[in-house]
Parts: C-alpha cells; sequence; structure tokens
C-alpha cells in the first residue's frame, strides 16, 4: 500500500474510464491511465480497476476499490461501481451526466450528487477524448457500503445525505492531522511567497466543506489553503512568510475551538465546543436557562438551532461574537510567536452550509476578497 493514497474522485474516474473503454469494446486493463490534473499537458497515472462488463450493448459497469494509503481514512476497501450508458445525443455543454446511485450523498434540498468542481472535472478530462463524435454519455456511481459509512461523518450536518460525498478537491490524500501536513502546507506558502505576483493575501480553509464552498462565495481558489487541523503554526508561518491579511474560513462548529484558545482543532486532542460556546453566551448576556439547553445539545449547530427557536437575534448575536472572539484569540496567539503587522478576519458557515457569522476585519477581508 502507497504511503500516500488516492481521494475517493480518483477511484470513481478510475473506474468511469474502464466502462466507457467496455462499453466502446476496448480490451480490460487492470490498470487504467489517468490524467490526475484538471489541466492540460500533464502526465498520465495508472490507476487499478477490479472488473468491468458490457451488460447490453447501451450499458457497461466497472468497479475499483479505494486506496487512500496510509491515512486512516474511512474510504479505505470501499467499492465503487460505475455503470456508464448512452445518452441521447448532446452538446458540449451537457454531453456528462451524473446520476447518484445507492450510497452516494446528495443534498437535502436539491437531490443533486454531492460533489466537488474536482471530481466533476476530472471525470471530464478523463473522459471526453473517449467519446465519439456526437455521443452523450451517462454515469451512475453506486457506492454500496456508502450510506453506512456517511453515519461516522458530519455529512448531515453540511445538508449531504443518504451517502458520501465526492468532495476531494486534489487526487493525493491529504493527511490534516499529521505533521507532514503542517509541512506541505508550510511549502505551498512558501511556494505562493516567491511568486511575482505576491501581494500577501491567504484564505486559511478549515476542511473539505470549506474548501468547496468558498469558490462559490466569490473567494478566489488562489487564495486558498486548506489548514487541516494546524490553525495555530499556520498562522505563524503566514505571518513568517508575509502574509499580511489573512481570512480564517471555516464551519462554525470546528473554529469555535479557536475562541476556546484551541490552536490544533483535531478532536482527539480537544474538543470543549460547547463549554466554549456556553462561556460565551455568558458574556453576551444569555440566561441560566439557555446556558442550560446550550450544554444539553449535541452539537454547536443544534445549540444555536435551539437558543433561535426562543430568540432568533440572540441568537444571531451570540454567533457574531463567536466570530469577532475567534478573530480576537488569533490575534492574541499571533503576538505570542511573532512580531507581524497582519489583519487577521474570521468568517464562520453553518451546517446548511450558509454564511452565518462574520467577525468585524472577516466582513472587511471578504468584501476585499470577493471583489
Amino acid at each position: 500500500m502507497a504511503e500516500c493514497g488516492y481521494t475517493l474522485p480518483v477511484w470513481v474516474a478510475a473506474a468511469a474510464v474502464a466502462a466507457v473503454r467496455e462499453l466502446l469494446g476496448q480490451t480490460f486493463e487492470a490498470q487504467v491511465p489517468l490524467l490526475l490534473e484538471t489541466v492540460a499537458g500533464r502526465q498520465s497515472t495508472a490507476i487499478p480497476v477490479q472488473a468491468a462488463a458490457r451488460l447490453s450493448p447501451e450499458r457497461a459497469l466497472a468497479t475499483s476499490c479505494c486506496d487512500p494509503g496510509e491515512v486512516l481514512d474511512l474510504t479505505r476497501g470501499l467499492q465503487v461501481w460505475v455503470e456508464a450508458s448512452w445518452n441521447a445525443a448532446g452538446t458540449d455543454g451537457d454531453w456528462l451526466q451524473l446520476l447518484p446511485g445507492e450510497g452516494v450523498g446528495v443534498h437535502a434540498a436539491s437531490g443533486e450528487a454531492c460533489l466537488s468542481a474536482y471530481a466533476r472535472q476530472l471525470l471530464e478530462v478523463n473522459l471526453r477524448p473517449l467519446l465519439p463524435d456526437g455521443r452523450s454519455l451517462r454515469l451512475t456511481i453506486t457506492l454500496p457500503e456508502g450510506r453506512q459509512r456517511a453515519e461516522r461523518t458530519s455529512n448531515a450536518a453540511f445538508g449531504v445525505v443518504e451517502g458520501l460525498a465526492l468532495i476531494g478537491t486534489q487526487a493525493l490524500v491529504q493527511r490534516s492531522a499529521a505533521p507532514d501536513q503542517l509541512a506541505q502546507a508550510r511549502q505551498e506558502l512558501e511556494r505562493r511567497s516567491q511568486e511575482p505576483l505576491w501581494r500577501g493575501d491567504l484564505v486559511l480553509v478549515l476542511g473539505e466543506n470549506g474548501l468547496d464552498l468558498a469558490p462559490q462565495q466569490g473567494l478566489p481558489p488562489a487564495l486558498l489553503l486548506k489548514a487541516g487541523n494546524w490553525i495555530g503554526p499556520l498562522l505563524v508561518a503566514a505571518a513568517e512568510l508575509g502574509v499580511r491579511r489573512l481570512l480564517l474560513f471555516g464551519y462554525q462548529g470546528k473554529l469555535i475551538k479557536l475562541a476556546g484558545g484551541i490552536f490544533h482543532t483535531h478532536h482527539h486532542l480537544a474538543d470543549g465546543r460547547l463549554e466554549i460556546l456556553a462561556a460565551q453566551a455568558v458574556q453576551h448576556g444569555c440566561s441560566l436557562n439557555q446556558i442550560r439547553l446550550l450544554l444539553q445539545a449535541a452539537s454547536v449547530d443544534q445549540a444555536i438551532a435551539d437558543l433561535a427557536e426562543g430568540d432568533a437575534g440572540l441568537a444571531a448575536g451570540l454567533q457574531q461574537r463567536l466570530a469577532a472572539v475567534i478573530e480576537q484569540r488569533a490575534r492574541s496567539y499571533l503576538a505570542k510567536h511573532h512580531d507581524a503587522d497582519l489583519q487577521l478576519g474570521a468568517v464562520l458557515f453553518d451546517r446548511s452550509r450558509t454564511l452565518c457569522a462574520r467577525g468585524p476585519i472577516g466582513a472587511e477581508l471578504l468584501e476585499c476578497f470577493q471583489a
């Protein structure tokens, strides 16, 4: 097993390529060449698939098995099935239709498959050259164990139901809790700081959901850097490398740890989220009964939702307070480790993937970066 394996979108793309090759009558190969980057001119990589079979003249099925490498990842050994079939003739704009099968996460509001831009682009760049002129393709993706494994994730908290989301944003698995992930992030910062057009702007994003959501909110992809759990050391590294404007962008149930002075956010090391929320609620003027309500909740989102049922304005104000305190504590942390003239702001989103709070500086930076 490789030390660093591939994300789920890669295994989906590999099975898709194998299915289309079978549909075209090509000889089955246990290794399919896959372009792992979504830009032209890159070299292909051989990715293993398990099997492929034609089900009818118009349909073929292929399977792969997810291998994330040595990283502890719930996709290890996950079976991936992709059925390919011909669609009615389409144009360049609609030649690929993706359908979520069993075990694939969908957005609760729309029923559409939850997949990142990278996941779709990976399919497009590898499948388009295979299609004969005038052909349009339909893919049905199935993860037989996806629904069961999704119960171990926070997908439902982000409005994704029925299975695993295909939200990987790159080919290689990132080790968010391991020291080498911190080293990789720092190396990427160093690379950016040496670019001729470097302006010292950075958006530190927590988690894959944040990395997927940020561009949808108008934040330039070139500014985004996934922070993993190493928030504190990355703040210091950013200051050392000349960052002048830094926006923390993340799920409120994760970033809230910074309001309690916790700057390595992996849950194995520290939690205390509801306790931090309760402490801020005291400062915000919540009653004893309201604080008890918060502490009895199953999550930060649920706690705020319960509070909002009785007083929506109070709950919204508490969220704004959290964003402001996160900014304050982050600046205090940075001041202890580096003497930097750095604008540092925070923007929070909730389980519905809606921006729910902006710190004073976060609101300013969000507007600047969007522009």
